[in-house]
């Protein structure tokens, strides 16, 4: 069974970048896709891929990663006022998708949209 977890931006944003990576890798080593409202910082998704290096094992493979941005063309007024949004309560533009890299077989992405494909998970009886 493929287990889908929303995190809304309220849930990481006060959280510092250690602790918002942990708390992300925690929830993918439980075999769960993880939507996150918003993305993270590049420095956060290196991070987060540095870290999940150094904890791949026979049990736990690895991550897949991928981000969609989904801004819309505006006028210099409306970019003022989205820019002005943004400092007051975070960029929450865009979609994250982070799996564990057991689950997902392939992750595709266009400007419109990302394809998600698992592969057949067996468990042990």
């Amino acid at each position: 069974m493929v287990t889908f977890q929303f995190i809304p931006y309220f849930e990481l944003q006060g959280l510092e970048s250690n602790k918002k990576i942990n708390k992300l890798l925690k929830l993918v080593k439980e075999d769960k896709i993880l939507l996150l409202e918003g993305k993270l910082h590049p420095e956060e998704e290196a991070e987060l891929i540095r870290k999940t290096m150094n904890e791949i094992s026979r049990s736990f493979k690895g991550v897949e990663i991928s981000s969609l941005d989904y801004k819309k063309e505006e006028n210099l007024i409306e970019k003022l006022k989205s820019t002005f949004v943004n400092m007051l309560i975070g960029d929450r533009t865009g979609i994250s998708i982070i799996g564990p890299a057991n689950v997902i077989k392939e992750i595709k992405r266009n400007p419109n949209k990302i394809e998600l494909f698992t592969k057949e998970v067996r468990r042990k009886r």
